[in-house]
C-alpha cells in the first residue's frame, strides 16, 4: 500500500517558491488568501509565501483541523500570529538567516549616504549644478541598534568595521547586549539610531514623540524592522521640527505606501519600499532554506528557527 504523502499548502505570491525538489515527497497544493480557510483542514504544512498577508491571522481561528507546522518566509512572524496560533500545537518557523547580511549592508548603505549627502549630490546632478559642500566623517560616530537577534548583530558588525562605536540594546542584558533600561540613554548619544527589533505587544510604537524628543539634534533614524514600531506621526513632527536630522525607513505601518501619504514629502526622510533584505536570488535562498527545513520535519528531526509563539520571535539570540 502507497504510504499517504503529506498535504504542503502554499499561500502563494508572484512568482511561486521552487519546490521541485520536494516532488513525489509532498502532495503540494496552492492557494491565494481568499481560499485559505477553506483549505487549512487538509493541509499537514502551511508555506507562508506571500510575507506580506494577514490572510493567516484572519483564516486561521476557523473550524477543522490546522497545519502541525507553518512556515513564514519572512524574519517578522507579526502578520500571522493570532491568539488561536500563539495556543495550538502548531510549530512555527521563520526564514531567519537569510536576510541578516543583506538588511545590514543596507544600514550600511543608508548611513553613509546620509553623512556623504549623497541624494542632494545626485538632485544637484540632475540640475547640472555644481555646489561644493563639505560631509560627515562616519568613523567614530556612534550608533544604537535597538534588536540583538542574527540582523541586529550583522548590522552592528558591519557598522563597527566603518569604525562607528555601536551600542546593541535586546531584550534581556547581557554581555555584549544592553538591557531596555539602557536605551534612552544610549539613544541620547547616537549619531545613528537603527530599529531592527521584532513587533512585539511590548515594542509596538516604541518610537513615539517622547522616544525621537530624547535623540540629538544631528541624530539620524533608520527603520529596517517592521513598521508598527514606529508612531509616524510622531516622526514627521520630529523631522519637521527638526528635532533630528534625518530619518531612512524601508519598513511602514501600512504597506504599500499609498502616493498620497506625507511621509514622501518630509524633509530629511528616505523612503524605500521594504527591499532591504532583497538581494538577488533571495527567493531561490528562501525556497532552498525551506526544502531543507521540510527535509528535517519529513524525518522526524527537530526543527531549526521555530518561533517562540509567546514571544514573537526565534528565541536564543
Amino acid at each position: 500500500m502507497t504510504p499517504t504523502l503529506p498535504t504542503l499548502l502554499v499561500l502563494d505570491a508572484d512568482p511561486p517558491p521552487r519546490l521541485g525538489r520536494l516532488t513525489g515527497r509532498a502532495r503540494i497544493e496552492h492557494t491565494d488568501a481568499a481560499g485559505l480557510a477553506g483549505r487549512l483542514p487538509t493541509a499537514d504544512v502551511l508555506l507562508v509565501w506571500d510575507f506580506a498577508s494577514h490572510a493567516v491571522r484572519d483564516a486561521w481561528p476557523g473550524p477543522g483541523p490546522r497545519p502541525r507546522w507553518v512556515h513564514a518566509a519572512s524574519a517578522g512572524v507579526d502578520h500571522l500570529m493570532c491568539p488561536e496560533l500563539a495556543v495550538s500545537d502548531t510549530v512555527v518557523t521563520n526564514a531567519r538567516g537569510v536576510f541578516d547580511q543583506p538588511i545590514a549592508e543596507y544600514v550600511a548603505a543608508l548611513v553613509l549616504a546620509v553623512a556623504k549627502d549623497l541624494p542632494r549630490t545626485l538632485e544637484l546632478q540632475r540640475e547640472r549644478t555644481w555646489r561644493h559642500r563639505e560631509t560627515r566623517r562616519v568613523a567614530g560616530t556612534r550608533a544604537c541598534v535597538i534588536g540583538s537577534g542574527p540582523i541586529g548583530r550583522a548590522i552592528a558588525r558591519t557598522l563597527k568595521a566603518l569604525d562607528v562605536t555601536t551600542a546593541l540594546v535586546g531584550r534581556v542584558p547581557r554581555t555584549g547586549v544592553h538591557g531596555p533600561g539602557d536605551l534612552d540613554r544610549l539613544i541620547s548619544r547616537a549619531d545613528w539610531v537603527i530599529s531592527a527589533a521584532p513587533l512585539t505587544e511590548q515594542t509596538h510604537g516604541m518610537f513615539d514623540t517622547r522616544r525621537f524628543g530624547v535623540m540629538q539634534p544631528s541624530a539620524v533614524f533608520v527603520n529596517v524592522g517592521r513598521g508598527g514600531l514606529v508612531d509616524e506621526d510622531a516622526l514627521a513632527e520630529a523631522l519637521r521640527r527638526r528635532w533630528i536630522a534625518g530619518a531612512a525607513l524601508d519598513v511602514f505601518a501600512s504597506e504599500p505606501l499609498g502616493g498620497e501619504n506625507p511621509l514622501w514629502g518630509l524633509p530629511g526622510l528616505i523612503v524605500s519600499p521594504h527591499m532591504s533584505g532583497d538581494t538577488v536570488g533571495w527567493r531561490d535562498e528562501l525556497g532552498s532554506q525551506f526544502v531543507e527545513l521540510y527535509e528535517r520535519w519529513a524525518a522526524g528531526r527537530p526543527l531549526r528557527n521555530v518561533v517562540d509563539k509567546k514571544r514573537g520571535y526565534v528565541p536564543g539570540h
